[in-house]
């Protein structure tokens, strides 16, 4: 049993980001980790936060969707909780997956506001209604509830019906588009590594400039959420352009190109740090797609494809499906990408700009909780 939770966690470790333009939902973990009704057991169980991812999953029909958690610090000695699974939050949080702060207050309406994200939650937040008056508009609060093929998403207000995108907030964006940096040498969010000379140095985790979260507002200042210090603003953050890979007409992963950092795609690109297509490929799709196929690279707002492989990488102007109008690009050949260009990889197999598809085409994603104990997802109060 113990070992199958711990596949569990792993499995939903994948899941968290604090990375604004990869996240899908905001969601307080302080919250979740208490629904029992979900599963009758303990009063608190980390396993809940994977009911919750797949339900947002489902509701958005997409593969691989990332959730950025906040927890309160009382969370990681929290004694509802068991030693390992305190000892796994406490990880997380060292290493970015979630973001800590002294007390939730409004952080997850604050960050959702900012990035435009629904908040996951049964609370109806009313005490929050001054200062976030959106959280009565249709989509914005999504509650977890039990349902007979398991825990769905419901919006809190509205009838079912879909929301449409929310764009972030002008803060948000304005917050965004600066690098940040905390006082706090150890501040892992904020920071730059601290003390190269210090004997743990390397084993420290710290998010890239590109990839930090919002700030909190605190007193109309940029603040560090977890420290409370106000932060130093470092200058301009690096452009970033968001891409899906879609295979068969389904979304399997998102994933961010900025100006900093060239992204390879493949069959398993070597180094680390690419986009490995290979576990959702066909046989011949694997024979044909290269392990590194192409680049992406992003520089004063242009996003530019470079073909790396062996049997070339296909463009496709304004997402044609007219095979005439197919571009080929062979080995080290570049070409700029318009808006709506899409790279073929093999056929079915495409790479564009995550806002060309309003849905991610799959009725049942990969579950998070195929590892879990039967106990751990049991629906109960049907």
């Amino acid at each position: 049993m113990r070992f199958e939770v711990s596949k569990v966690l792993d499995a939903i470790e994948a899941r968290l980001t604090t990375d604004p333009a990869l996240a899908r939902g905001v969601v307080d973990l302080s919250e979740v980790v208490r629904y029992a009704d979900l599963d009758g057991g303990r009063p608190a169980s980390l396993v809940r936060l994977g009911l919750l991812i797949d339900a947002l999953g489902r509701y958005v029909s997409e593969e691989s969707v990332p959730v950025y958690a906040v927890a309160p610090r009382a969370l990681l000695s929290d004694a509802d909780l068991t030693s390992n699974e305190r000892m796994v939050v406490r990880r997380w949080a060292d290493d970015g997956k979630v973001e800590v702060v002294p007390q939730i207050d409004d952080r997850v309406l604050e960050v959702a506001e900012m990035l435009g994200l629904p908040v996951l939650t049964r609370d109806r937040e009313d005490r929050f209604r001054d200062r976030r008056p959106w959280v009565t508009d249709p989509g914005r609060l999504l509650a977890l509830v039990s349902n007979q093929g398991g825990p769905v998403l419901v919006a809190r207000v509205g009838r079912g019906e879909a929301a449409p995108p929310v764009p972030r907030s002008p803060l948000g964006e304005r917050l965004l588009a600066r690098v940040w940096r905390c006082p706090q040498m150890n501040c892992n969010t904020y920071g730059d590594g601290g003390d190269p000379d210090s004997p743990f140095a390397d084993m420290r985790t710290f998010t890239s400039p590109v990839s930090q979260p919002p700030p909190a507002l605190r007193a109309g200042a940029p603040t560090c959420p977890r420290h409370g210090d106000r932060l130093k603003d470092m200058g301009a953050r690096p452009a970033t352009e968001v891409f899906s890979v879609r295979i068969d007409g389904v979304i399997r992963q998102r994933f961010v190109v900025s100006e900093d950092k060239a992204v390879v795609i493949g069959r398993a690109p070597e180094g680390g740090g690419g986009v490995m297509l290979g576990q959702w490929l066909t046989e011949d799709a694997r024979k044909w797609i290269s392990r590194g196929h192409v680049r992406l690279s992003l520089r004063g707002g242009e996003v530019t494809a470079q073909d790396v492989s062996t049997n070339g990488t296909g463009v496709r102007p304004g997402g044609s499906s007219d095979d005439d109008q197919r571009i080929t690009l062979r080995r080290d050949e570049r070409r700029v990408l318009g808006p709506e260009d899409i790279v073929e990889l093999y056929a079915q197999v495409h790479v564009g700009r995550s806002k060309m598809w309003a849905s991610g085409g799959v009725v049942q994603p990969e579950s998070v909780m195929s590892e879990a104990p039967t106990m751990a997802f049991r629906p109960v109060g049907r």
